[in-house]
């Protein structure tokens, strides 16, 4: 029998997480039956499981690697092109199995204590992004300092759950750039204006 490689691994282990990513999206927690991830993944519960202990793992899985990028373009970009980013894919399907699952995050978080403890670190970790951002930003020059760093983080990741819930809420996302605009420069330092 073939030895399968990592690589061979890790490509079927993204494969189901970008299945599952859309499953949990269309149907919740709840709704996604290990009938359904087989349908979505094409494979097997057996083969599905060798990668995931359990549905449960599965979804945080998925969840984590969602976090895993934000916290990635947080660091390198700040959390206002997270935004820009995930205005840009409003209109792909993909982003539709993207907000799905932030939603079911969301809900989750508020009605299972254990997944909310699981998720702490996650969400910790994206904060810290966003702050050491933000004190970056600061020590180049670049952000405002009239506002505590506290405060801005809060401020961008309010913009953001609002954004999260607009796009799902199938709200137009058209005009949404220029919105955008405006709180990457409600955070800048203001530029001087020549005397006139």
């Amino acid at each position: 029998m073939p030895r399968v490689s990592q690589v061979q691994l890790d490509a079927r282990r993204q494969e189901i997480l970008a299945a599952a990513r859309v499953c949990f999206a269309r149907h919740g927690y709840e709704g996604a039956t290990v009938r359904r991830l087989e349908e979505a993944t094409g494979l097997s519960r057996g083969a599905i499981f060798h990668h995931f202990r359990d549905k449960d793992s599965l979804f945080l899985a998925v969840a984590e690697d969602d976090a895993a990028a934000m916290v990635e373009t947080v660091a390198r970009n700040g959390l206002v092109q997270v935004m820009r980013d995930l205005l840009g894919r409003a209109l792909s399907p993909d982003t539709a199995g993207w907000l799905g699952s932030q939603l079911e995050v969301s809900r989750r978080l508020r009605t299972d204590p254990d997944f909310a403890r699981r998720w702490a670190a996650r969400s910790a970790a994206i904060a810290e992004a966003t702050r050491d951002r933000l004190h970056r930003q600061r020590d180049a020059g670049v952000l405002r300092e009239d506002v505590p760093i506290d405060v801005l983080a809060r401020f961008l990741e309010l913009a953001y759950d609002g954004l999260v819930l607009h796009l799902a809420m199938g709200r137009p996302a058209g005009d949404l750039g220029a919105v955008l605009d405006l709180v990457e420069e409600a955070v800048r330092r203001p530029t001087p204006h020549p005397a006139g």
